[in-house]
């Protein structure tokens, strides 16, 4: 019996070339607020990114107004009863794992913020490597306009890219942040015009693409393992990294390339 495509496969449409895995949170009509089937997605496609061996980059956007609105709170999983343990283990095996998935990916994964970043939505794309976004882009920790606690990790991500009291002021207050203002604070890398988001991302993408993949993850492993290191064992991890990244073909290349004062070739391996 013939069935129709996955509303996933609508919802969260994703496509790879040139060695760029590009994941489109495409429900416009619900700002792109995720479901729990469209996050676990979310997660699949980037555990696929980093164990496949030709996506070296990943981009993460949206379509419509919005990056993402946060988790869906109109599918009914907000309400009803619960036992001891359900709402942490929700957290746990949803939005935390969801952070986690970009965090943990062994590809650089950039951020294209396209409009409003809400909720999970903020700290969806602060979880990302690099930020760009749309000069009409939002980013609002609206946790408070709702009586609740942030999750996804944002108390873990925002104090370590603003410090704590910029931190408590936006989850605290819950306005909304400009693009601008989001770069200003160090939130965003780059704001561009809304015309040029999909190209500056693009971009960004090729170039990671083109770079020593090992080496960028490794490179992503030392710098989000510094938040909760102390010296001596970021010294150490850096020297392990290095000791290791040695053995690859890229490094080999980059370092031929040197000595022969030519361009290097990688090829993530």
């Amino acid at each position: 019996m013939a069935t129709g495509p996955d509303p996933l496969d609508l919802w969260v449409r994703h496509s790879r070339e040139d060695g760029v895995c590009r994941i489109t949170l495409d429900r416009p009509e619900a700002l792109n607020a995720l479901t729990p089937g469209q996050r676990d997605r979310v997660v699949d496609l980037l555990a696929g990114a980093s164990a496949d061996p030709e996506v070296r980059a990943v981009v993460l956007t949206g379509t419509g107004r919005a990056f993402c609105a946060g988790a869906d709170l109109r599918g009914g999983s907000a309400g009803g009863a619960r036992r001891p343990g359900d709402v942490a283990r929700t957290l746990r095996l949803g939005a935390q794992r969801l952070v986690a998935a970009v965090l943990d990916c062994e590809k650089p994964v950039v951020a294209a913020v396209n409009g409003t970043a809400a909720g999970l939505g903020v700290h969806l794309a602060l979880a990302c490597d690099l930020v760009l976004a749309a000069e009409s882009a939002r980013f609002v920790e609206v946790f408070v306009r709702r009586g609740l606690v942030p999750d996804g990790g944002g108390a873990y991500l925002l104090p370590r890219l603003v410090g704590p009291h910029r931190a408590k002021e936006l989850m605290f207050l819950g306005d909304a942040l400009s693009a601008a203002d989001a770069e200003r604070l160090g939130l965003v890398n780059r704001v561009v015009p809304d015309g040029e988001l999909e190209g500056a991302a693009g971009d960004w993408a090729a170039r990671l693409a083109a770079g020593p993949t090992r080496a960028l993850a490794l490179t992503k492993q030392l710098v989000n393992a510094s938040w909760d290191s102390d010296r001596a064992g970021a010294f150490a991890a850096e020297a392990a990294a290095q000791e290791i990244n040695l053995t690859t073909e890229d490094a080999s290349e980059g370092l031929a390339a040197f000595a022969e004062r030519r361009s290097p070739t990688f090829r993530g391996r």
